[in-house]
């Protein structure tokens, strides 16, 4: 993530009651490959990579970078959670600027229907509400990830557009700032 001032990277771990969002270690790499090789993870995000390419080219500390968190349940990685800001190849027709903080996540498919994502999710823009105040957070997704459109409502995003990108109808929430995000996190 760009553009993060005066933020201190990586954060120390934030814990919430059945997860830790820490950074990215050498152990999560076939973690890492698993996300990326997924046909159901990546089903809305342009399909699965092939594993063989992955094995050469995902480096031994995958995904060491500021905003991205990696989802840990029991000591072992379930996934990410992760802003990105909203330059460049992120900018939509419903809000061309760029800069804001663009919410992002992918759970390994064992994880999914236990409210990982929610919990995650939600102690990541408490951090991000707690770190850069007042800055907005975007969340974007396919109209067709129905899964992801829950979440988003139930953390609070609401619709500030849609557009088409990729092929299919995207949509494109926002969180206001004076909504509380549910299943804090301690750190």
């Amino acid at each position: 993530m760009t553009g993060l001032g005066p933020v201190a990277w990586p954060p120390a771990p934030i814990r919430t009651e059945r997860l830790v969002l820490r950074e990215s270690e050498t152990r999560d790499r076939a973690a890492f490959i698993e996300l990326f090789a997924s046909p159901e993870v990546n089903s809305y995000l342009g399909g699965p990579r092939p594993r063989d390419e992955l094995e050469r080219t995902v480096p031994e500390t995958p995904g060491r970078r500021p905003g991205l968190f990696v989802i840990e349940r029991d000591g072992t990685m379930i996934g990410t959670v992760e802003f990105n800001r909203r330059e460049g190849d992120l900018r939509s027709q419903v809000r061309p600027d760029a800069g804001e903080a663009d919410l992002g996540y992918l759970l390994l498919p064992e994880a999914w229907g236990h409210g990982y994502a929610a919990e995650a999710c939600a102690a990541a823009l408490a951090w991000f509400a707690d770190t850069l105040p007042g800055e907005p957070v975007l969340l974007c997704t396919q109209t067709a990830n129905t899964r992801s459109l829950r979440l988003a409502a139930k953390l609070g995003f609401i619709e500030v557009g849609r557009y088409e990108a990729w092929g299919a109808e995207q949509w494109m929430g926002e969180v206001p700032r004076h909504v509380p995000v549910p299943f804090g996190g301690t750190s």
